[in-house]
This record gives C-alpha cells, sequence and structure tokens, in this order.
C-alpha cells in the first residue's frame, strides 16, 4: 500500500487537492494522512458542506489550533463521503519541522504539498515543497489551486 503524506493549510479543502487525492487513490491502493499546519491567517475557511466551501474573515481571537482542527475535520468529512479512508492530525505552524517530525515516527511513500500560488503563497517564499523533498528525500507533488480569492 502507497502511503501518502497530504500537507496543507489554507488551501485544504480546495477542488485541485481533492482532485489529486482521488487522482491517487484511481491508481491503486492508497493510504492517506493529512497533515495541518496550525497557522494564524487572517482567513478562514466557511464549510457549508461538502460543495459549499468559501472563504470568510477571522476572528482576530479564534485559535489557530482550533481553525487547523475544524478544516481537517472538513476534509476528512469530505473523503468519507468520496469514500476515501484518511487519518489526519494537526501541528506546529512550520511545516518543514512538521513534515521531518512524522516521517522520523512513521514510514511515507511520497508528499503532497498544497499551497496558495505564487505571491499570495507564504509556504512558496519559504520554498517549502523544495525543503521538504530536500530534508525527507521523498517525492514531493506540488499542488496550486487555479482559482484563490481575490481578497485572500
Amino acid at each position: 500500500m502507497n502511503k501518502v503524506l497530504v500537507v496543507a493549510n489554507r488551501t485544504l479543502c480546495d477542488q485541485h487537492l481533492l482532485d489529486e487525492i482521488n487522482r491517487r487513490r484511481s491508481e491503486g491502493t492508497v493510504s492517506f494522512h493529512v497533515l495541518v499546519p496550525a497557522a494564524v491567517s487572517p482567513w478562514r475557511w466557511a464549510v457549508a458542506g461538502p460543495d459549499a466551501i468559501s472563504w470568510a474573515a477571522v476572528d482576530a481571537d479564534l485559535d489557530p489550533f482550533a481553525e487547523a482542527e475544524a478544516r481537517l475535520a472538513a476534509l476528512l468529512d469530505i473523503l468519507a463521503v468520496a469514500g476515501v479512508a484518511a487519518t489526519g492530525e494537526v501541528c506546529d505552524a512550520n511545516p518543514v519541522a512538521a513534515v521531518e517530525k512524522i516521517v522520523r515516527e512513521r514510514p511515507f511513500d511520497e508528499v503532497i504539498v498544497s499551497t496558495l500560488p505564487q505571491g499570495i503563497s507564504r509556504w512558496l517564499r519559504g520554498d517549502v515543497p523544495d525543503r521538504i523533498r530536500s530534508r525527507t528525500g521523498l517525492p514531493v507533488t506540488h499542488v496550486v489551486p487555479e482559482d484563490v480569492p481575490t481578497d485572500a
């Protein structure tokens, strides 16, 4: 069984990531584990169902771990409805350190990193996909949404 680690935060429930997960699943037996770095963001997902996901401004007093847990729960629910078995966890805000830690604890065959597009993504400014690849030695697939909110 191919074990895939999925790393995402603000793009966690975007269609581009769901498409990549479904593509992997269609290629054979795959297990997914989702890692969600809890980072403070001025935006959050407003989830009203599997097909109704949008951005909403975040109250400055909200807990970033609670927000990340809500996004993770939404994704796991969406995947379950689609028949995709997945596990997940919320981790520290540094995605590279979080991936290094979990890869030391559990074996994975590859990593999917989902980010916002260049110019918007803090992860891309920090070269996160390449740093994960070089620090873990695992193949990394980087996916980016085509459509993002204009005020993100």
